[in-house]
């Protein structure tokens, strides 16, 4: 199982939706990571070994330039917050923590919808 790492900019309501199916999720804020720009942020994420969940263009763009520069992460999930409902992101997400390994997402940028 993968277990996903949530950006400060996630609803909560994906977040609950998750854990309501038994996914293992932490949030940047319960992390105290709240304050962390995006390079520490996908960094602590990698750190505990989880995937992050973001629906943030900039945490995209440090994704990709990370990429290009062949720097390893733990490997993120994007989705543009208007082109998904919250129902069908918790959905792709509970799909992919469950089908996936750590290793499957490493040095990847997963985009939802599936």
């Amino acid at each position: 199982m993968l277990a996903l790492y949530m950006d400060h900019h996630v609803p909560r309501a994906i977040t609950e939706g998750l854990r309501l199916r038994g996914i293992d999720v932490i949030t940047a804020y319960e992390d105290g990571a709240g304050d962390m720009d995006d390079s520490a942020l996908l960094d602590r994420a990698t750190e505990l070994g989880r995937a992050l969940f973001t629906q943030d263009d900039d945490l995209l763009a440090e994704a990709t330039k990370r990429q290009k520069e062949g720097v390893t992460f733990g490997g993120v999930i994007y989705c543009h917050q208007l082109r998904i409902s919250i129902g069908a992101c918790i959905n792709d997400l509970e799909i992919i923590s469950k089908v996936g390994q750590p290793e499957d997402l490493m040095n990847i940028v997963q985009f939802l919808p599936l």
